[in-house]
C-alpha cells in the first residue's frame, strides 16, 4: 500500500476505496486534515499569523467585499472566557492562539458613510450570508495555510451558542458577528488526532441531476465506517453516525442554545429582512 492509497483509506474508512489517478501534494495535504484538540504551549508567531492571514485574504470574496474579519486571541484570561461561552471546550484554554471569525459588515456600512453613499442593502438575508461564506472560504484557507506550516486546527461552532457574550469580550461594534472560533497550535504528540472518515462520494456527488435515493446505499457504509471510527477511539457513541445526526437536528434544544441566534444577530445589529 503507498501513501495516497493510505491516505484516501483513511479519508473514506474503507480499505477498498478507489484511489483516483489525479493526484498532487495539495490533495495530498488536504486529505491528511484531521481535527487537533491537543497543543503544545509552544506560541504561534506575529511572523506566522501573518502568512496564514495572508493565505485566508487569498480565498476568493463576494464582488470583492471582504465582507469578512478574525480577531487574534493570545490573552490566557479572555481564551478562558471564551471557552466558557462555548460551552467549557478545554482545548480552546489550551490551545496558544484562537481565531475568532467573523461575519463584519461594519466595514463595508463605515465605507459607505465615507462616501456619501446609503447602506440599506445591509438589512438584507444576502449579505449576511456573503459576510458568512467570505469568512468561510478565508478560515478554510487558514487552516489549509496553518496545517502546512506543521499546526493543528480544529474548528469551534459553538462561539455562536452565547454571541452577545462574545461579542462584548471582542468589543464588536454592531453589525459584526463570530461565525466560528478556530484553535491554532502545534499538536500534541502525546494525543495525536485521527483523521475522521468522511461518507463515500456516492453520498455527495451528483452528476447531472440530484438523488436521495442514490444515496442509500452509500449512507449504510458510512454508517459501517464511523462504527468502526468510533470503536477505534473509543468513542461512546449511541448507535450509528445516522442516529447521532438525527437527535443533532430534533427540535430547537438540539441547537445547544444557537435557536435563539436570529434574535441574538437582531441585538447585534443585523435587522435581516
Amino acid at each position: 500500500m503507498n501513501a495516497r492509497s493510505a491516505l484516501y483509506q483513511a479519508r473514506y474508512g474503507n480499505p477498498d476505496v478507489a484511489v483516483p489517478a489525479a493526484a498532487s501534494p495539495v490533495i495530498d495535504h488536504l486529505l491528511a486534515h484531521a481535527s487537533v484538540r491537543a497543543y503544545l504551549p509552544d506560541p504561534v508567531s506575529d511572523d506566522t499569523l501573518a502568512a496564514i492571514v495572508a493565505a485566508a485574504q487569498s480565498a476568493a470574496s463576494s464582488s470583492n467585499l471582504h465582507a469578512w474579519s478574525v480577531v487574534a486571541v493570545r490573552d490566557a484570561a479572555r481564551k478562558a472566557r471564551l471557552a466558557d461561552y462555548a460551552g467549557d471546550q478545554a482545548h480552546i484554554r489550551q490551545a496558544p492562539l484562537l481565531l475568532v471569525w467573523l461575519a463584519d459588515l461594519a466595514r463595508l456600512e463605515q465605507v459607505a458613510r465615507r462616501v456619501g453613499e446609503t447602506s440599506a442593502a445591509l438589512d438584507y438575508l444576502e449579505m449576511f450570508e456573503v459576510a458568512v461564506i467570505d469568512a468561510a472560504l478565508a478560515a478554510q484557507n487558514a487552516v489549509a495555510a496553518a496545517e502546512s506550516l506543521g499546526l493543528g486546527t480544529v474548528y469551534i461552532g459553538a462561539m455562536r451558542n452565547r454571541p452577545e457574550d462574545v461579542a462584548a469580550e471582542l468589543q464588536l461594534p454592531p453589525r459584526v458577528v463570530a461565525v466560528f472560533g478556530l484553535c491554532v497550535g502545534m499538536p500534541d504528540p502525546a494525543a495525536p488526532a485521527a483523521v475522521k472518515p468522511r461518507p463515500p462520494q456516492s453520498v455527495v456527488l451528483h452528476q447531472e441531476t440530484y438523488s436521495l435515493p442514490a444515496q442509500e446505499a452509500g449512507l449504510e457504509t458510512y454508517d459501517q465506517a464511523m462504527a468502526a471510527f468510533y470503536a477505534a477511539q473509543g468513542m461512546k457513541v449511541r448507535g450509528t453516525w445516522s442516529n447521532h445526526s438525527a437527535k443533532r437536528i430534533r427540535d430547537a434544544a438540539s441547537l445547544t442554545g444557537r435557536d435563539r441566534l436570529a434574535e441574538a444577530l437582531r441585538n447585534l445589529g443585523f435587522p435581516l429582512r
